[in-house]
């Protein structure tokens, strides 16, 4: 069973979309962990009428600080953190799963438009999701409108996904997409939670789990599987909420910078990591 952790702040719209694709595609038994940091929309209970267990903050705390009490209230090994702007894709965490036990690894993503098999794939999926949403996104940021958007990018999304998970099954590259993070409690014992001063806090893990695998190799660094594709309404939801006031947590933050030297980023950082492909994927069957 997994413990699903999805923070949110308003965005009823897009909650909407979540929560319908993660219940039509995951084939796992589940919890869902609903951090709702004071939303003003009614998405806390629309989420706790699904079924998620709702933890409610009176103020809007940073992602960080939101991943961790998730992993407080996490009842199972398994743990991912989701954002609530995404769609997964058909049997997402059966494949990540999958991926994990074929790789010998802790951390692991989807791919999505951010960060795919290469530098020009990943050129052309961004332009084109830039387009889509520039068109639609006159027609506002609705369920419908925001429907729409992800028609037009991939028509059909169930084929679309099947076609990425038989041209990728089981590749990966190193590297880590933030929307989407699938942990296993022995990531979490052995790089402790998230570090509540960094708000790029995806960022961060990647670097504290490539560097361990490195002067200690009891764990190998997060990893993209390029089987598994997830989207992303990346910005296009702030528009949803408006201008957020400061996080309630935002004295504590500091910049990546304060943490990770410049030499260190260069080391560590995923774009630096090869891009190659890994090992290519056995044919043992799991559907």
């Amino acid at each position: 069973m997994i413990s699903i952790i999805t923070a949110v702040h308003d965005g009823l719209p897009v909650n909407r979309i979540f929560r319908e694709n993660l219940y039509r595609y995951t084939r796992f038994p589940f919890e869902l962990i609903i951090i709702d940091n004071a939303s003003r929309d009614g998405s806390g209970a629309f989420f706790a009428a699904g079924g998620a267990r709702v933890i409610s903050n009176d103020r809007n705390f940073s992602y960080p600080h939101s991943q961790n009490q998730g992993i407080e209230a996490a009842r199972n090994d398994l743990l991912c953190f989701l954002n609530n702007d995404v769609v997964v894709s058909p049997g997402w965490d059966e494949r990540l799963l999958a991926s994990m036990a074929h790789h010998g690894l802790d951390l692991i993503s989807a791919c999505g438009v951010e960060h795919l098999e290469s530098e020009a794939v990943t050129r052309s999926f961004s332009r084109r999701w830039k387009r889509v949403k520039n068109l639609l996104s006159l027609l506002g940021t609705g369920t419908a409108a925001l429907k729409a958007m992800h028609r037009l990018m991939y028509g059909d999304w169930e084929k679309f996904c099947a076609k990425r998970y038989r041209e990728h099954r089981l590749q990966v590259i190193e590297g880590i997409v933030g929307n989407n993070v699938m942990v296993t409690r022995k990531a979490i014992q052995l790089l402790g939670p998230w570090d509540e001063r960094i708000q790029g806090a995806d960022f961060d893990l990647f670097m504290r789990a490539k560097k361990r695998s490195v002067e200690k190799g009891d764990i190998r660094a997060c990893h993209i599987a390029l089987d598994v594709f997830i989207h992303h309404y990346i910005r296009l939801t702030v528009k949803q909420v408006g201008l957020r006031p400061a996080f309630a947590d935002a004295n504590r933050m500091i910049p990546l910078e304060e943490k990770w030297s410049d030499a260190e980023r260069m080391l560590l950082h995923p774009d630096r990591a090869s891009r190659a492909l890994t090992q290519q994927p056995n044919h043992q069957s799991h559907e």
